[in-house]
């Protein structure tokens, strides 16, 4: 099984090395890919140093399986080559999500939407990712009617610069470069990605489309508030989620602790909710502050909170790697 990860120096193309190793995918051949200004520079996968190949070198090596984390741009001009050489991609950009004729998957949720056919397949957002693992096993049991999200974002959502720019502003140093508008430290920015003409942000447009197409579902309504916080160890959401059929909260509570991926921490006589600083380094979604919505019916709040860099995009593409394995479909 040779693997290519297009965008291997980058913060999530580290720990996609990383979820490799751990989840002990079955590589063989590694071929790691990044910028030029990489070209010849090593990563280490398994205690082994690989020399890091230009995406061109990439696509003669013919690997079998090409994880792109390298930005929408570099997906829209390079993921088609692939697919042409017969290489398939899982992308973690934005790129081909709402495509049309392209897989969204969170394998939990809808992997068995996949075939062989399938050469170019989409990586969610990662506010996306954690807001359906929760949303599907849901609406299986109470049909959504309307889900309102708002999100507490990690500045790791950004990259590098913007954790860079967050300490920085912490230890006192003017000198770095500042990524966004406004200081993070101490702040909230209610600016994720940049605004659409409808004053809603990208970040916004991603979570109202893409679960619907994860769930195969467009008959509920969605709206979204995306914010940015001085937070270094994941995402978090609070979810309003108006059902067509009457719920009881011990059953939600049960449907969601037998759904693979989700953790249910939800005791709040022993102050136990989902937290990022928890969440960090962890691949599973964890739930809670599940209670009804008290001002009408048929709805319910929680509270849910990931790991934007393992489940909110590298564990997410590794696991879309491991269901094509087992499934003989590359």
């Amino acid at each position: 099984m040779k693997v290519a990860v297009v965008g291997s120096t980058g913060m999530v193309g580290q720990v996609m090395l990383k979820v490799l190793e751990e989840r002990n995918f079955p590589v063989t051949e590694l071929i790691p890919v990044a910028s030029e200004r990489s070209i010849g520079k090593q990563v280490k996968y398994k205690q082994v140093d690989y020399t890091i190949v230009s995406i061109d070198d990439a696509i003669a090596a013919k690997p079998d399986i090409a994880i792109f984390s390298a930005g929408g741009s570099t997906s829209l001009e390079y993921a088609p080559k692939f697919a042409e050489a017969g290489i398939t991609v899982i992308d973690n950009s934005s790129a081909w999500r709402m495509d049309p004729t392209k897989k969204l998957v969170v394998p939990e949720i809808n992997a068995d939407v996949l075939t062989k056919e399938d050469k170019i397949i989409a990586n969610p957002n990662c506010s996306t990712i954690q807001l359906v693992m929760v949303l599907g096993p849901l609406n299986k049991k109470y049909d959504l009617k309307r889900v309102i999200v708002s999100t507490y974002q990690s500045v790791t959502g950004t990259g590098k610069a913007a954790v860079d720019q967050l300490n920085g502003e912490i230890s006192g140093d003017d000198s770095v470069a500042k990524v966004y508008p406004y200081q993070i430290f101490k702040n909230a920015l209610p600016h994720c990605d940049v605004f659409s003409d409808d004053d809603y942000t990208k970040e916004e447009i991603k979570l109202m489309k893409e679960p619907k197409k994860i769930l195969g579902d467009d008959t509920f309504n969605l709206t979204a508030t995306a914010v940015r916080v001085p937070v270094q160890g994941g995402h978090s959401e609070s979810v309003n989620i108006e059902f067509e059929n009457e719920f009881e909260l011990d059953e939600v509570r049960k449907i969601l602790s037998e759904t693979s991926g989700v953790i249910v921490m939800d005791n709040v006589k022993n102050n136990e909710y989902p937290m990022p600083l928890y969440s960090e380094g962890k691949d599973e979604v964890f739930v809670g502050r599940i209670r009804r919505d008290l001002s009408q019916p048929k709805t319910l709040n929680l509270w849910i909170v990931a790991d934007n860099l393992r489940k909110g995009a590298a564990t997410n593409a590794v696991q879309i790697a491991e269901y094509l394995v087992a499934n003989n479909l590359v």
